[in-house]
């Protein structure tokens, strides 16, 4: 397994940015699919987007497309979500995932997980 921890969580307005970070350490991480999902109170895990182990393909969510963009950076070992345009409904836990099955887009699909970084976005 690889270990992942998320940063770059905070409190943000409606209409606002922020960019999640994953580090990743322990195995090879382009042998990796990566995945974010995110998790409100009282409801469960759901996924958000996912990058294949070099980048080259990608999938989001329909709730988020067009506005959060996943991408990865190999050489530092790290995962990335740009999410713009945010909404109060985006306001969850967000977790990065990692499993080396091609683009999975459900928890069971991942079997490393992180610990979660928390994003509010405000109204």
């Amino acid at each position: 397994q690889v270990q992942l921890v998320e940063s770059g969580g905070g409190l943000v307005q409606t209409g606002g940015s922020l960019r999640l970070s994953c580090a990743a350490s322990g195995r090879t991480f382009s042998s990796y699919t990566m995945g974010w999902f995110r998790q409100a109170p009282g409801k469960e895990r759901e996924f958000v987007a996912a990058i294949s182990w070099r980048g080259g393909s990608t999938y989001y969510a329909d709730s988020v497309k067009g506005r959060f963009t996943i991408s990865r950076d190999n050489a530092k070992n790290t995962l990335y979500l740009q999410m713009n345009s945010l909404k109060p409904e985006d306001t969850a836990v967000y977790y990065c995932a990692a499993d080396q099955k091609f683009l999975p887009t459900t928890p069971k699909g991942y079997d490393s997980w992180g610990q979660g970084t928390q994003v509010t976005v405000s109204s």
